[in-house]
């Protein structure tokens, strides 16, 4: 990663200098948005980057913005009472295609732990920002706990939600089979699990693969949240809270698997509900549909968790496997029945014609946990393909986390095979340190789509597979610099992490938080992000003319780019983990 940021005087010899006039006058309390930075801060040792906006007209929806005065910046303790280092900004850069705005982009040195703003004299005072080392790690238990806040078929207690607490909502017991289903008698009872995003509805697909992402984590660092500390109904119990949270939607996924091994692939009402409360949604509720696609993310994400949930359960853990390989016999008897919505359903599709992701994820997932030879022949035959990119989130990228859990396990792949996958890591992760140093706002996407705020996720996660095997400085800052990003070092000067840093959604499309009467969202829920395809347009007032880094409203109509999501949140969540073992 590139340094831009020119030298500073240190304090002392800022303090022996005299005074000028473009020294930060007290902080009224007023913060100027012009300067974008992570809202929460940085880690020890780690640059703050931060940009100065300038006001360029394809962004109408602000005023035309001051330049600065001299191209300098202060950083200054948290009141703005005490100067801590002076510096010049970067040289403008023309970010114009992307993001709409010119800027000056600076990287200033760590300074020591602390609470800080950055003045910038003609424009102002920045948010406060911290210096910490455990930087991430109430967000990160935000972004976990957002996934209770989803529970169907549950009560949220006042003690474990707070003003958020909700009656339950959609027992799901005894559901129809809709025809497309394949059953044309009996019912099904499928409690529980987690509402896949703003809507109230259940996909095995969406389920299974962030499930897997998270359970990831626990792989590449251990226990992320120990007993007691997400105040769950389970903390107390003895086991991981995390795993705890993680069991909550495996159970769910257990109930939609059939008789013949292969997984209905959602579990919804015909059309979406109105914005209102769980316990109010009432529309009956189908079993919809059954695919190879959500049968092989099933089979990948309960092999995972039998070995995850081994010494949590072990015979839970055996349940899990046994349901993988009957979901996987399913599949390779049905290895093409791919999922369209029926005529009288309208609710989300999660449909791919392509299967070639899903087997990787579920035969690297058998093979690590099992160690059969069936299950690397089948890897040796297809081989997986190490590549990223954006917009692929639920179509593709369970393959990439098929590969990730072969360089995870070492003592079973092939040298020469597990070889030749973490060089393609490597080669993808370097692409994409690339594109960090040269993108708009030093993130690692160029194309924005839906839930684009995952895309810049999913990135960090290659890199970070890259840095657990092959460690570099450059991937480190990368990763922070695309977690800068998330948290307010945008175009917007949004932290997309609702109720985490000081600009944050308050009208997330998430039918809870637009019912509940609460003024504050759900915490921990992450904004899909900036998409400038706008399906939402009819209902959504965007920036006229907004460049692709823009099309993001605070508005709850806009499913397009505010509708919280699983497969958004699952990746946050293990960034910020192993950020936080890794920082």
């Amino acid at each position: 990663m590139r340094n831009l940021t020119a030298t500073i005087c240190v304090a002392l010899l800022l303090f022996a200098c005299a005074p000028s006039d473009g020294d930060p006058p007290p902080f009224s309390g007023e913060v100027s948005e012009q300067i974008q930075l992570h809202q929460i801060g940085y880690y020890p040792g780690a640059p703050v980057r931060f940009s100065v906006s300038l006001y360029d007209a394809v962004r109408d929806s602000l005023a035309p913005a001051p330049a600065p005065e001299e191209p300098v910046y202060f950083l200054t303790t948290i009141s703005g009472d005490s100067i801590v280092a002076r510096g010049e900004l970067g040289t403008e850069e023309d970010w114009t295609e992307n993001a709409g705005a010119r800027v000056r982009y600076t990287e200033l040195s760590s300074p020591g732990r602390g609470e800080y703003r950055i003045y910038v004299p003609g424009i102002g005072y920045s948010y406060p920002f911290s210096v910490a080392d455990d930087l991430h790690q109430e967000a990160f238990r935000g972004a976990v706990k957002s996934f209770y806040y989803q529970r169907a078929s549950q009560e949220l207690r006042e003690v474990h939600a707070g003003k958020w607490h909700r009656p339950a909502g959609h027992p799901d017991l005894g559901a129809r089979f809709h025809p497309s289903s394949g059953r044309t008698t009996g019912r099904l009872d499928s409690p529980g699990g987690w509402y896949d995003a703003g809507d109230y509805n259940k996909y095995v697909v969406n389920g299974a693969f962030p499930l897997g992402q998270m359970l990831a984590l626990w792989e590449d660092v251990g226990d992320p949240a120990a007993d007691a500390t997400l105040n769950i109904p389970e903390s107390g119990n003895g086991k991981s809270d995390f795993l705890d949270e993680m069991k909550v939607e495996m159970d769910w996924l257990l109930t939609m698997q059939d008789e013949d091994g292969g997984l209905f692939h959602k579990f919804t009402t015909k059309n979406f509900e109105g914005m209102v409360m769980p316990h109010e949604a009432t529309s009956d509720r189908y079993v919809v549909g059954k695919s190879t696609h959500a049968t092989l993310d099933f089979a990948g994400a309960a092999a995972q968790a039998a070995r995850v949930f081994r010494e949590y359960d072990a015979g839970y853990a055996e349940q899990c496997l046994a349901a993988a390989r009957r979901a996987w016999a399913w599949a390779k008897a049905n290895p093409a029945v791919s999922f369209v919505n029926p005529k009288d359903v309208s609710t989300g599709q999660y449909g791919d014609v392509d299967t070639y992701d899903e087997w990787v994820f579920a035969a690297a997932e058998l093979f690590c946990t099992t160690g059969e030879q069936e299950f690397l022949n089948a890897l040796q035959a297809n081989p997986p393909k190490v590549r990223y990119n954006a917009g692929e989130s639920w179509t593709a990228y369970m393959g990439m986390m098929g590969v990730y859990s072969l360089l995870r396990h070492e003592d079973r792949v092939p040298l020469e095979f597990r070889e030749a996958l973490l060089a393609e890591v490597i080669g993808v992760a370097d692409s994409l340190v690339e594109q960090v140093a040269a993108n708009a706002y030093r993130q690692p996407i160029n194309t924005f789509e839906w839930g684009s705020n995952s895309d810049v996720l999913n990135a960090a996660m290659v890199m970070a597979t890259a840095h657990n095997y092959a460690p570099k400085p450059d991937y480190l800052e990368a990763i922070r610099a695309s977690v800068d990003y998330i948290f307010g070092h945008n175009p917007l000067g949004v932290s997309f992490l609702t109720g985490f840093g000081e600009k944050t959604p308050m009208f997330i499309h998430h039918r809870q938080s637009a019912a509940d009467g609460i003024p504050e969202p759900v915490p921990g829920l992450l904004s899909g992000g900036p998409n400038p395809k706008q399906q939402d347009r009819q209902y959504t007032t965007y920036p006229t003319m907004a460049r692709p880094m823009q099309s993001w409203a605070d508005q709850e109509p806009s499913y397009a780019s505010n509708e919280i999501c699983l497969n958004w949140n699952a990746p946050l969540v293990y960034v910020l983990g192993w950020l936080e073992a890794n920082q």
